[in-house]
């Protein structure tokens, strides 16, 4: 997604022992925030739905 958006996004990964993670109720294994929402793990795991997730609201499209 870095690629695609360049410095529109900020991508930071955390484990879920880290002190960020820690801040936040993590609901599965792969947990995915855009802005303090969460995105569905549906569209998380799919490489174009996640670009139109974020496109929608980094772009504005």
């Amino acid at each position: 997604m870095k690629e695609r958006f360049g410095d529109r996004v900020d991508v930071q990964i955390h484990l879920t022992d880290s002190e960020e993670a820690m801040k936040c109720r993590v609901r599965s294994a792969t947990s995915v925030m855009v802005n303090g929402e969460w995105v569905p793990l549906d569209i998380a795991l799919s490489e174009e739905r996640m670009a139109s997730f974020l496109g929608d609201r980094v772009m504005g499209a």
